[in-house]
């Protein structure tokens, strides 16, 4: 087991209704709010202007149109612009991932006086960032109970994962209900990610017992309760169940004392989405159980029989490579069967930028020190079976 140190400083304010709290909340921060939000579905339910009502009598500047994939040109840099302009003291950042993964990067830069993709790539340390409230209207990312969030830089094709403690978000409101409206395509998008949140915690060198059953649980809860989400799209309490799981599966809570695995499926993905801005959760679906079976070897075998028969209820008296080619296949066959495309050409990938995205990932996303490491000509393996 493994030294750790853990903190989570962020409250989650969960269930249907909470919202009513959010003046009290708020307060609790200055007057003067910069609300971000994507591309307008929160006013199609309703929450955009039960927000502005609730925040009456606060001073609210407005970013809107963040995109998924989140973008550091112009969202990250206009809301930093507007922060600074109008001296905000907290943001408010309302919808998915990537709005809240945005809203972090704004919150760091608004207190550094540089080009913020310094603190993006690491180049100086944050000292100060804004505080942040976020109301989660997607179950996806993880980002309302986490440090960080994935900013892309379009013109080089960019796809950066930002860290830091400055970035855990000071409350987060966690209503399943605000799910109910999203469709199909992003509740099967929100599965696979937080799928592969768990599975990048999981296949590591060293775990525990209590993570391993932590983190298989997790698995099962998601694939159980989206695919009831799938059929009846208001279920609450499979809805609320999704949302927490998907809270818990990108916090680390899963596993602390693990060695780390590297996330060599996002490493990969991301260069994927950062070249094509695909859906990040359909192209780790992709990625996934092409990753799998890439790794698979005696050495990777025992972890495999563990996820098929303690995931899948594979028969544990069968031969052990049976077992773990059984689980690959289970693992593919899931995220085929709720829809997801699981080939990059019906995504629009084909295989014109393999060698140029391969070599983006080996050069910056540094897996050669993964669970398995993957060299240049793995991670081209790995793309080219995706096809």
């Amino acid at each position: 087991m493994q030294n750790f140190e853990y903190r989570t400083p962020t409250r989650i304010i969960f269930g249907q209704g909470v919202i009513e709290k959010l003046p009290g909340v708020m307060a609790q921060f200055g007057k003067k709010i910069l609300l971000t939000y994507g591309g307008g579905s929160i006013k199609k339910i309703g929450l955009y202007q039960r927000v502005l009502e609730l925040l009456d009598g606060f001073e609210i500047v407005e970013l809107s149109g963040i995109q998924p994939n989140p973008k550091y040109n112009p969202s990250v840099l206009d809301g930093v612009r507007l922060c600074k302009e109008h001296k905000v003291d907290v943001i408010l950042a309302v919808g998915g991932g990537s709005v809240l993964d945005c809203s972090k990067a704004i919150a760091a830069g608004a207190c550094y006086d540089g080009d913020p993709w310094d603190l993006i790539t690491y180049k100086v340390k944050a000292k100060a960032a804004l505080s942040l409230v976020d109301i989660l209207t997607l179950a996806a990312t993880g980002s309302e109970y986490d440090p960080g969030g994935v900013i892309s830089r379009t013109e080089t094709n960019d796809k950066i994962g930002y860290m830091d403690p400055l970035l855990y978000p000071a409350v987060s409101f966690l209503d399943p209900t605000y799910t109910f409206s999203v469709s199909r395509k992003q509740t099967c998008a929100g599965i696979a990610d937080a799928i592969n949140h768990i599975l990048e915690q999981y296949f590591c060198e060293d775990s525990t017992l209590m993570n391993d059953g932590f983190c298989e649980a997790g698995i099962k809860s998601l694939m159980i309760n989206g695919k009831a989400c799938l059929e009846n799209p208001t279920d609450y309490k499979a809805r609320a169940e999704m949302m927490f799981v998907c809270t818990l599966a990108c916090n680390d809570i899963m596993s602390l004392g693990n060695s780390s695995s590297g996330w060599p499926m996002h490493g990969i993905e991301h260069a994927l989405s950062g070249y094509y801005d695909i859906t990040h959760g359909e192209g780790l679906a992709i990625i996934t159980p092409r990753w799998m079976k890439h790794i698979l070897s005696e050495r990777t075998l025992p972890r495999f029989v563990k996820y098929g028969v303690n995931v899948f209820g594979i028969d544990a008296s069968l031969p052990p490579m049976e077992i773990a080619e059984k689980a690959i296949e289970k693992t593919y066959r899931f995220f085929e069967g709720i829809g997801i495309p699981m080939h990059l050409r019906e995504v629009g990938i084909d295989d014109s930028r393999l060698d140029e995205m391969a070599h983006h990932v080996a050069v910056n996303e540094g897996l050669e020190k993964a669970y398995v490491p993957l060299t240049e000509k793995d991670i081209k393996e790995i793309l080219t079976a995706s096809l």
